[in-house]
């Protein structure tokens, strides 16, 4: 929470800072009327865990995908500087390698059980989804025509909604097929209800890169790994 704190004192601090105007004399007017201020925002990246014990293999390509609706804000007196308020929808999907994931056990931690000297599925997933309102504090260098370089600085809270495993392709320990099928179970008590994370994002134009690094451990406390999740891809937006 500390660092949460720390985080929005920062935001705010920079928006006070920059949103003052020159002292040396007033800025050319920049109109932003033919700008709409509401945006749609897609994030596609790569998803990974810091701080994942020896025992808990990881494996194939996990993803992160991120939907928001953003309306922009910008500065009255610095109209290069706005806040960008939205809410949407991000979803995590994490891969594992030779692990079941014992969402359904009813023990007091969630079970990563190493299941390479037995049968095993080839494919599992931990799809961990929110409902999100992320808040940034943004910079554009041509805010009129919405081109040029873009820096967003912000965090955002997430509501857990859902949380399932996917495994696919049962095989032996020798990796030989013994049945293509689909099991999928589905329970929120292990996953901490509530997620923040900060994020950054920087581009030129509708394109842009981010990173997303989760404050708030996946997993409740006591529950299991205190693991954060860390994404990184690529961002499509007008602002």
């Amino acid at each position: 929470m500390k660092k949460i704190t720390s985080l929005f004192l920062s935001l705010l601090f920079s928006a006070a800072l920059f949103g003052q105007e020159n002292p040396a004399g007033k800025k050319p007017t920049i109109d932003l009327s033919g700008r709409p201020n509401d945006h749609l925002m897609m994030q596609l990246g790569y998803a990974q865990w810091t701080g994942v014990p020896d025992t808990i293999a990881m494996g194939g390509f996990s993803k992160t995908v991120n939907i928001y609706l953003m309306m922009d804000f910008p500065f009255k007196n610095n109209p290069k500087l706005s806040v960008g308020i939205g809410a949407g929808l991000g979803s995590d999907h994490l891969m594992f390698s030779k692990i079941n994931i014992g969402l359904k056990e009813g023990g007091d931690e969630l079970p990563f059980t190493n299941v390479r000297d037995t049968n095993h599925f080839k494919k599992t997933k931990l799809a961990v989804n929110y409902v999100e309102a992320p808040i940034e504090l943004r910079y554009c260098a041509q805010p009129a025509s919405g081109k040029g370089l873009k820096i967003a600085l912000g965090v955002k809270v997430g509501q857990l909604i859902n949380v399932h495993t996917r495994n696919a392709k049962l095989q032996n320990r020798n990796e030989n097929l013994i049945n293509d099928y689909v099991v999928k179970e589905s329970s929120k008590r292990f996953i901490n209800s509530t997620r923040l994370a900060g994020t950054l994002r920087v581009g030129v134009g509708r394109f842009s890169v981010f990173s997303s690094y989760q404050l708030t451990p996946v997993i409740r406390d006591g529950f299991g790994p205190a693991v954060r999740t860390f994404s990184t891809g690529i961002a499509l937006s007008g602002l």
